[in-house]
């Protein structure tokens, strides 16, 4: 039971946490005791995204469920057979976050404190891009993709990028990812949006620390530029 959030414990009850992961297994414990009062673990769901360290290990210790790729097949896969596995449970909403510690899991009572004021299909976290740690090509990037993808749908989305989001369980019953690349949470909101699904925001916090980024950035804009013209 979760005292703490009462007129939310139903919806938190009924979700799935979705991380994909790889090479996480230093971080994954922190966040893992930090979504504790929110999720039980048998809520969560990481998908080992070809690991070389023992992220699986440590999900499945801390009583998670653990999907496992062999090799590194990219965040849309990983996304991918996330969603899959779900769609085999009884969840009523997805809530997907990065395993790197960047996405915050006291932020998850706004998403669905949002979501249920707004009734919104999906609700996407907005990072703040102005006097923050984020850095500057992200700063540029964020906003450059985020007004194209918003041109694209015909709604406003002021943070096309960020991978911290809920949706509703019917959504991912309707949207397979074909993109293998960070580019597929572009694909998912033009796919989203094609079908009607209302998109909301919410504000989180992001911090930006010294790790290493498996996002090449010259790819990650090909992928993006493909998906932006691509008909669906």
């Amino acid at each position: 039971s979760y005292p703490q959030f009462p007129s939310l414990d139903s919806l938190f009850r009924s979700a799935a946490v979705v991380i994909p992961a790889y090479n996480a297994a230093d971080s994954l414990p922190q966040l893992f005791k930090r979504l504790r009062p929110f999720v039980e673990p048998r809520q969560i769901l990481v998908v080992d995204d070809g690991s070389q360290d023992a992220t699986a290990e440590v999900s499945g210790r801390a009583g998670a469920q653990v999907c496992r790729h062999d090799k590194n097949l990219g965040k849309g896969r990983a996304l991918e057979t996330g969603f899959e596995a779900v769609r085999h449970t009884d969840f009523g909403s997805v809530v997907t976050m990065d395993a790197d510690l960047q996405h915050q899991p006291e932020d998850l009572l706004s998403f669905f404190e949002i979501q249920r004021i707004t009734k919104a299909d999906i609700v996407v976290g907005r990072r703040p891009r102005l006097r923050t740690d984020m850095p500057l090509h992200r700063v540029i990037s964020n906003t450059v993709t985020s007004r194209l993808v918003s041109m694209r749908t015909g709604l406003a989305i002021q943070d096309s990028q960020c991978g911290f989001r809920l949706m509703r369980r019917n959504v991912i019953d309707s949207i397979s990812l074909q993109s293998a690349g960070f580019e597929a949470e572009t694909e998912f909101l033009i796919k989203a949006a094609k079908l009607g699904f209302s998109i909301g925001s919410v504000p989180v916090q992001t911090v930006y620390a010294n790790e290493r980024s498996s996002m090449s950035h010259w790819a990650t804009t090909v992928g993006f530029v493909r998906v932006l013209l691509r008909e669906y």
